[in-house]
């Protein structure tokens, strides 16, 4: 934490948040890092699995955790410095202030994954407030969090520019996370069948948000049958509350668990 707070930082810092575990979807969120901080910039990635955020003790223990493989991505794209603390570091033990968002966690995965957001949030406000950045990179797979680390910048009044970068996607259209490597073969041959039925609900002509979650929902259960349907929704871009029409910016969102892995994607839906 001190030898954060004395590394000498040159033009603008650009925050790539990881919680490790990198693959090529954090190699493209790194490389739009790079390419912010131009050559005159600093770019930092973090690597932290923080505990506030899971509501699953086993997900936790399970959650990979690989930092010689991170280093080495990281140093095949010139990162310029890895922040990689403790949870020692993070969490005297002794805490009683959290951070909280009330209305975009009222739906999606802040509805089914109680305290998750809030142990997102908190982590973020201590990484910006460690690091201080002048832009954060994050990734639209998990949007959700997106709108919420967006509105927690403007709350909080951080003079940090948010940017969303495009989700990054295997050859069959399954959204790369590093869960996606727990999936057995024929889960993850079934996996397909998320990206698809997006795919579907965002070409078909259809307004009404009930018929295309209905199509949506016929795409994976009888695509993917070994899969658990957790949420399909159909919800405004900017509230993240469900619709029942397309009539504004829209997001699509799933989130499905096959075998024990839960995995989350989603697309954008643009009204006519």
């Amino acid at each position: 934490m001190n030898e954060m707070a004395r590394w000498p930082m040159t033009g603008d810092v650009v925050l790539v948040p990881t919680m490790g575990a990198l693959h090529e979807g954090h190699r493209e969120l790194i490389r739009t890092g790079k390419t912010l901080a131009k050559e005159e910039g600093t770019l930092i990635v973090s690597i932290y699995v923080n505990p506030t955020q899971f509501n699953d003790t086993e997900d936790f223990k399970s959650y990979p955790k690989t930092f010689e493989q991170d280093y080495e991505l990281c140093r095949e794209e010139d990162v310029d410095l890895i922040f990689y603390p403790s949870d020692s570091e993070m969490y005297s033990g002794r805490e009683s202030v959290s951070v909280t968002e009330k209305k975009l966690t009222q739906h999606l995965c802040g509805a089914t994954r109680q305290g998750h957001f809030d142990g997102v949030c908190s982590v973020v406000t201590k990484l910006f407030n460690i690091i201080k950045p002048t832009t954060a990179v994050f990734g639209k797979k998990d949007y959700q969090q997106l709108a919420i680390i967006k509105q927690l910048v403007s709350d909080l009044n951080f003079s940090i520019e948010i940017i969303g970068a495009e989700t990054t996607r295997e050859q069959d259209g399954l959204a790369i996370s590093s869960r996606n490597r727990f999936l057995s073969t024929e889960e993850r041959k079934q996996s397909s069948a998320i990206h698809e039925a997006l795919v579907a609900m965002t070409l078909n002509p259809e307004k009404q948000c009930s018929e295309l979650i209905t199509l949506g929902k016929s795409i994976i259960e009888s695509e993917a049958p070994l899969s658990r349907i957790d949420y399909l929704e159909i919800v405004d871009r900017q509230t993240m509350e469900p619709i029942q029409t397309i009539d504004r910016p829209a997001l699509a969102a799933v989130a499905i668990f096959l075998g024990n892995t839960r995995l989350i994607d989603n697309i954008e839906i643009n009204s006519l």
